[in-house]
């Protein structure tokens, strides 16, 4: 069989996956790298070690296709979003790359929503003004070192250094990737002057921005020699993960949403046009020309659950569970919140351990549990923190409705979605059927199908719904629909009470090891930068 293979960069590993044009995975190599946490608020990857993990990752499943006897046609590019890199005029790196988790930027972002040039910002861009975005980070860079930015031959992201790193030639980015940073018009289709001016940055210091589905001339000699592939073969720039995950589970018809929830979650629905609703809550990211992304990412997902696990079932010695045994406790924890009625008897769980995004996009979110009698337990603890994650997606669900994008079913994927609690507390909070992806590799799909729909074998992305196996869908309950439905403006009430509170304890904690992400982004060594999640 001819396949293509799907090579999707994250933030703690890079992944490919070989696929044919029937949609289904065949054969998949991962290699991992560390998030580097040198310091409060920093979040950062070796860049050459990023790159290196493509080619070996990529050699790793070529080698795998040969031994099955497919031919590799192609290949196709997933990068995570909002990575920021210096590099040279060759496109070699000059320092690390700063991850969408790093949140020195914060300040920044804060200022920019003051002085009231976000909205217009994001409603040009689609990208929220947060620490996340490269726009931001760029301004940051440029306070703390005013000559900086100018110096630097290019600015780039994981897309860039994955282009030069494995093909060379000239710098260039795909047009998602570029939507995705905050400096990129979305209807003008040209980078946004104003944006430019507060990063400090010129136009030709950024990449030539391609159709997601343009073909590069192939391979540099010393990444064919060290993969076994051809010099020549095609290789599809591609688009960033967050929208590649949509696409690989079939999400591509704007009825029908995607539902990421691992460590992280989020959700996003394909429309034929940019869209940025009035209220600034959704992203919106290119996948095609007539496809494009919106929804919201929520950093907050399964990680409510390994933190109960860790703080309210550790062994009395302190000693936190790793691997299988973390994974058990999770399973039990989960099995006791299911004996828990919906609704944790009256308690309200505003789930932002690790900051908060959409709807929000504020730094500084603390969570808190909300109507704490003494009556509640620890399963109350965790189902009320499981549906309190539901609720922040019910939240970007609403705001789908208020932008005219009513969604009529929902696809799932992520490591979190194993769980039966999981799946039946997110079809209630949505109100609406979820269905399971049989795969967990949406991403990489995502990039092969993507790749094959460039080289003419796939004419239509929409095939992808029928392409992509699910499982039946589980049904909301009613009786849990009404106590959500009555308990989800005051998620929105509480959050909006308590930000000054929540925030100023933000502020006020000066611990030397508090994790990054506490200021509002989010880390974790299983998170993607969309809400995707690394098994």
């Amino acid at each position: 069989m001819d396949v293509v293979v799907g090579l999707d960069s994250g933030t703690t590993a890079t992944k490919a996956v070989t696929a044919g044009t029937d949609g289904r995975v065949r054969d998949l190599a991962s290699v991992g790298y560390p998030l580097l946490v040198p310091a409060p608020g920093r979040a950062e990857l070796d860049a050459a070690r990023l790159v290196a993990a493509a080619v070996e990752a990529l050699g790793a499943v070529a080698a795998l296709a040969r031994e099955r006897g497919d031919r590799v046609a192609g290949i196709s590019l997933s990068a995570a979003m909002h990575g920021l890199v210096p590099m040279d005029d060759d496109g070699d790196p000059l320092g690390p790359v700063l991850t969408w988790a790093d949140d020195r930027a914060a300040a920044w972002a804060t200022a920019l929503v003051a002085d009231g040039r976000a909205g217009a910002l994001h409603a040009r861009t689609g990208t929220p003004v947060h620490a996340m975005s490269p726009l931001v980070k760029l301004s940051w860079e440029r306070a703390e070192d005013p000559g900086l930015v100018a110096r630097v031959p290019r600015w780039g992201g994981v897309k860039e250094l994955l282009v030069a790193g494995l093909c060379g030639g000239r710098h260039v980015l795909d047009r998602s990737c570029a939507s995705a940073t905050g400096l990129y018009d979305l209807r003008a289709g040209t980078w946004d002057d104003e944006a430019l001016g507060i990063a400090g940055v010129r136009a030709g210091q950024l990449g030539e921005v391609l159709p997601t589905t343009a073909v590069l001339p192939g391979l540099r000699a010393d990444v064919a020699a060290a993969t076994g592939l051809p010099a020549d073969l095609p290789v599809v720039i591609g688009a960033s993960d967050g929208v590649l995950a949509s696409l690989g589970i079939g999400a591509v018809r704007p009825d029908v949403a995607a539902v990421s929830l691992g460590t992280s979650g989020a959700m996003r629905v394909v429309v034929p046009a940019p869209t940025v609703d009035e209220g600034r809550r959704l992203f919106c990211y290119a996948l095609t020309d007539d496809h494009w992304v919106v929804g919201g990412a929520v950093n907050n997902g399964g990680s409510v659950v390994r933190w109960a696990a860790q703080a309210l079932a550790a062994d009395p010695d302190g000693t936190e569970p790793e691997g299988e045994a973390a994974d058990e406790l999770d399973a039990r924890l989960l099995a006791e919140a299911e004996q828990v009625v919906p609704g944790s008897a009256g308690l309200l769980c505003l789930p932002y351990l690790l900051g908060e995004r959409a709807p929000w996009w504020r730094s500084g979110l603390r969570g808190a549990f909300i109507g704490l009698r003494r009556e509640h337990r620890r399963p109350h603890l965790v189902r009320a923190a499981v549906e309190g994650v539901c609720q922040q997606l019910a939240l970007v669900r609403d705001a789908f409705a208020d932008t005219g994008l009513p969604v009529r079913e929902v696809r799932a994927t992520g490591g979190a979605v194993a769980s039966p609690l999981w799946v039946r507390t997110l079809a209630a909070a949505l109100d609406l059927p979820v269905r399971v992806a049989d795969s967990p590799e949406g991403t990489g799909l995502g990039a092969s199908l993507l790749g094959w729909h460039a080289l003419g074998a796939l004419p239509d992305l929409d095939a992808a719904t029928a392409l992509v196996a699910v499982h039946d869908p589980v049904e909301p309950d009613p009786e849990a629909v009404a106590v959500y439905r009555r308990m989800r403006p005051l998620v929105d009430r509480s959050t909006q009470a308590l930000t000054d509170v929540l925030t100023t304890l933000d502020a006020l904690d000066d611990t030397p090891s508090r994790p990054v992400g506490s200021r509002g982004a989010a880390m974790s060594e299983d998170f993607d930068d969309d809400g995707g999640t690394r098994p």
